[in-house]
């Protein structure tokens, strides 16, 4: 919708947000990107020729926002983001943008990879899409959760050539303080909205399990500092006290993710003001129902990913009937299933991960998180593969 023009929805339900209720059909006008009027359905004079939707039997509601988004990962997996054309995801993402904004989302907070030409686009009405605030690149430390390099990758050295990754704009592996502050400048550089760290581990890469804190006080701090001298805040990954306390004290405003924390970390983060941006799992009771054919799980993952030492030591310490295990603990923002599981267990946490992300194809970008059979080198919780139409 161009700056001068206007659209009038006739007899349209509209649900009012404030209110919590549905009205009866009005007749909304939208002038200049912007609500103007509404009024009862019949009762509005609207200028011949004015474009007109019929919104009869239909609700009109506001504009959805999604605070958690991958512009260029919504549709792709990993290995092929990694792997096919810059053009040939840069393509695929234009779709995803159309796709999001059709699904009622006009606003999104994408948190890492290279949407900067993609919001352009959007913002001069060369593509459709939503409002697009981009972090830019993840800021990863070396074998963190933005890290997807293989093996072979290493040691980069000092003047060590850059991942295929940085290349395209996905992630930024700085390590120290110093290289933390130049990654965090460029993506301010490009027209970061925001910085995204990881400060923890994740289920999509090799290298870190779950129960993983990463990056120093130092390091966070420096990207925070960055981020304030520009006018905007510092955001972080991260799932454990350890992890989100750390990046509380060096002044990171918002946690995503955040499942495995205890109710004293949650009680800081209400004291701090800092904001917790969560995603659902596949067990929350409000979430649709998902076959395993359709997430591509099967139980033969979970023996694969709790085959370590590591990770059955984790699950020992975290069993009801081990001394001091205890339960996960539940999520302060969601009902978690009845079946008991171990909060610091990457079988569980991969599963529900796994399963979580086909759920929400449509609307979330961890479905790109899906990898092929993981490199027998790399300390990997066996993420399990999900089965895709292409050959």
């Amino acid at each position: 919708m161009t700056s001068t023009s206007t659209l009038v929805v006739r007899g349209v339900a509209v649900f009012d947000s404030e209110a919590g209720v549905v009205t009866p059909p009005q007749d909304v006008t939208v002038r200049d990107g912007l609500v103007a009027r509404v009024v009862p359905a019949g009762t509005d004079d609207v200028p011949p020729g004015t474009p007109t939707i019929d919104g009869t039997g239909r609700t009109l509601l506001p504009g959805l926002i999604d605070a958690h988004w991958h512009a260029s990962f919504a549709t792709v997996p990993l290995l092929v983001a990694l792997t096919a054309d810059v053009g040939y995801v840069f393509a695929a993402a234009v779709v995803s943008a159309r796709d999001t904004l059709l699904r009622g989302f006009t606003t999104v907070r994408d948190l890492g990879g290279p949407s900067f030409g993609l919001k352009r686009a959007i913002d001069e009405g060369v593509v459709p899409g939503p409002r697009i605030y981009p972090s830019g690149a993840f800021i990863s430390q070396t074998g963190g959760h933005g890290d997807f390099r293989l093996p072979y990758e290493t040691p980069r050295g000092v003047v060590g050539h850059l991942s295929r990754g940085e290349i395209i704009g996905a992630a930024a592996i700085a390590d120290g303080p110093a290289e933390v502050l130049r990654a965090a400048r460029e993506q301010l550089m490009h027209g970061a909205s925001q910085l995204k760290l990881m400060a923890g581990g994740g289920v999509a890469s090799s290298y870190d399990p779950l129960d993983v804190s990463q990056y120093t006080f130092a390091e966070l701090r420096a990207a925070v500092e960055a981020a304030e001298n520009h006018g905007t805040y510092v955001t972080v990954h991260a799932y454990t006290p350890h992890a989100v306390r750390t990046a509380v004290e060096a002044g990171v405003r918002c946690i995503e993710h955040g499942q495995l924390l205890d109710e004293p970390t949650i009680a800081l983060l209400a004291e701090r003001g800092v904001r917790l941006c969560l995603q659902p799992f596949l067990d929350d009771d409000d979430a649709p129902p998902l076959s395993r054919s359709s997430t591509g799980w099967t139980s033969r993952s979970a023996p694969t990913c709790c085959s370590s030492p590591r990770s059955r030591a984790a699950r020992a310490r975290c069993s009801p009937s081990s001394p001091g295990g205890t339960r996960r603990p539940r999520c302060s923002s969601s009902r978690r299933s009845a079946t008991p599981s171990c909060s610091r267990c990457p079988a569980s946490a991969t599963r529900t991960r796994a399963a979580s992300a086909s759920s929400r194809r449509a609307r979330s970008p961890t479905s790109c998180w899906s990898t092929a059979t993981p490199s027998p080198t790399c300390r990997s919780w066996g993420v399990p593969t999900r089965r895709s139409s292409r050959s």
